[in-house]
């Protein structure tokens, strides 16, 4: 299936947003913050990369620019995965070039489906 990074300073969302998608038959790796996420993916292409927002050394928003920015992943769909829920930030993330947002606490079945959702989306566009 897909090659996913998922990025976030806690742990148990990291774990059980593997939890939840590699018995879909994804891959998934994690990292701790942006500046992690950075790092593994210079050199490293993902089908999606799940974020959240607020996090220590590199926020999400970012990361997301940060990612736009190599031409390797400047397409790759981005979903927040955040507890952050106001317009403001969605509207700037989005400007940016984020592709989804899902609000923490997560439904599994939520995230599933935003994943295929972007996955199909992504599929479709080349």
């Amino acid at each position: 299936m897909a090659k996913i990074l998922a990025v976030d300073d806690q742990l148990t969302i990291r774990e059980l947003v593997a939890a939840v998608l590699r018995p879909q038959g994804h891959e998934v790796d994690t990292a701790v913050d942006g500046a992690a996420a950075l790092k593994i993916v210079a050199d490293q292409h993902y089908d999606l990369i799940i974020s959240d927002v607020n996090m220590p050394n590199m926020n999400g928003i970012s990361l997301v620019g940060k990612i736009r920015e190599l031409s390797h992943l400047k397409y790759v769909p981005i979903l927040m995965l955040t507890t952050e829920s106001g317009n403001d930030i969605k509207s700037t993330a989005r400007s940016i070039g984020a592709s989804g947002w899902l609000t923490k606490p997560f439904d599994s079945n939520r995230l599933c489906g935003a994943v295929k959702k972007l996955l199909a989306r992504a599929n479709m566009a080349h």
